[in-house]
């Protein structure tokens, strides 16, 4: 009779308890949170500030460069020790996770296709929290750094929106409306779920079922209707307010709408219906977090009063503004937008003022600011696109760095912890640049 060898027999015990571990996760939680160095989240932060607390480089020099084999839909971000995250749809692979120095691949994991509309988050831990609908149900997913899973939760919809929340969970929100705050521990829900458009009556209309995951997600990078929750949502983690886009069905127009996630519930705060057309970017907070930006189709920045929603100015665009809104500390406003130009604003209070403009630079992606008063952006230059290093004093080009054989726009801009600067490319290219001091 064949018996297995007492090193199978431990290496067996090992790999089960292994996966014991991995499943139950733990309630003690000691793993940091916030912005701290690295981009940690889609905009850098909570408040999608598009801000890096890294002094900016003046000169940076391209490190490395690769294909991914499948478009990028979200921004990369990085963990505290440059360990890189973006989504895909390669045929194998939807998660990867790339090493900053090298540019060596960590790990890559296959989900399902709505995973690539997913921004993630990393924690001070570099465990990344992401999105995922395989067999066509939504769920959030956190792996730790080498890829491998720690749980998953099921939800309604594709989760385009994930947060952290001031006490160190997890905020999310799904196309579908669909809000959820769950421990990063273990997956677990905290509070109650909150349904933005409402729970459907199953005892009336007993064949009703939940709409497909993937349901709407072509429109949400436009803000169009089919997408009633379109972007990600800032947080001010000091309050537990937060704030998400919200297009009502029926309704003309988008709304931006106040929660707030504290006593152990989720309530609406305000709702104002202001974004016309829909809206065109997530949602940003200003340093103090009295202050809330968006963008709309009908090509305006606006700034409302985060505490009761009240329109405090609007800026008309000559372009529609797209993605993130950079927001420094010291209140310097930088929309985004394909259709554009480099462009800063300050708030004034009742009106803004135009800092200063540069329309030779045609924007493809999402400016970033940094400290020290040094900017980046991708613009296009000539056929091609350039990584513009600007001075965010006076939008002065500093250095311009070309992408090689990039072509197209960029999902944005993030900031290493050393100072790097990480550009991707919708069609799928992956850049890194390390700076030159």
């Amino acid at each position: 009779m064949w018996r297995p060898s007492r090193v199978r027999v431990l290496a067996s015990l090992a790999a089960v308890g292994a996966l014991a571990v991995a499943g139950c996760g733990t309630d003690v939680d000691d793993i940091a949170v916030g912005p701290g160095k690295g981009w940690p989240a889609a905009y850098h932060d909570g408040r999608n500030g598009g801000t890096s607390p890294v002094v900016g480089a003046k000169k940076v020099a391209l490190s490395w460069s690769r294909p991914i084999g499948g478009p990028i839909a979200e921004p990369v971000t990085i963990g505290p020790d440059g360990q890189m995250f973006l989504t895909t749809n390669t045929p194998t692979c939807t998660i990867y996770s790339f090493q900053m120095a090298t540019g060596r691949k960590r790990f890559c994991n296959a989900l399902g296709p709505t995973a690539i509309a997913t921004p993630s988050v990393v924690d001070g831990m570099t465990n990344v929290y992401i999105g995922d609908d395989h067999d066509n149900v939504g769920a959030v997913m956190s792996f730790n750094y080498l890829g491998q899973p720690r749980w998953r939760t099921p939800v309604a919809g594709t989760p385009i929106s994930t947060q952290f929340t001031g006490d160190g969970n997890l905020l999310t929100v799904t196309q579908t409306g669909q809000v959820d705050v769950l421990s990063r521990q273990t997956g677990q829900r905290v509070v109650s779920t909150v349904q933005l458009l409402g729970q459907p009556d199953f005892l009336d209309h007993p064949s009703l079922d939940w709409p497909a995951a993937g349901q709407g997600l072509d429109e949400c990078r436009v803000g169009e209707p089919q997408c009633p929750v379109a972007n990600i949502s800032a947080v001010d983690a000091d309050t537990g307010r937060f704030f998400v886009t919200v297009w009502q069905p029926g309704k003309p127009t988008a709304a931006l709408v106040a929660l707030r996630y504290a006593d152990n519930k989720i309530q609406q705060e305000w709702s104002a219906d202001l974004l016309s057309g829909g809206s065109a970017t997530s949602p940003t907070l200003s340093a103090d977090g009295k202050t809330v930006y968006v963008g709309d189709n009908s090509k305006r920045l606006i700034a409302v009063d985060a505490a009761d929603g009240r329109t405090k100015w609007v800026q008309p665009l000559d372009w529609a503004p797209r993605g993130g809104i950079s927001v420094s500390g010291d209140g310097l406003i930088i929309p985004s937008g394909d259709e554009g130009y480099l462009l800063a604003l300050r708030d004034r209070g009742d009106a803004p003022e135009i800092a200063w403009e540069r329309k030779d630079l045609d924007l493809r992606g999402t400016p970033v600011q940094t400290a020290g008063g040094t900017g980046y952006t991708a613009a296009a230059i000539g056929e091609g696109l350039n990584l513009i290093t600007f001075d965010t004093k006076t939008g002065s080009t500093i250095d311009s760095d070309v992408l090689p054989q990039a072509q197209g726009s960029t999902t944005g801009t993030s900031i290493g912890p050393k100072g790097e600067v990480i550009v991707a490319t919708r069609i799928g290219e992956l850049f890194v640049f390390k700076p030159e001091r």
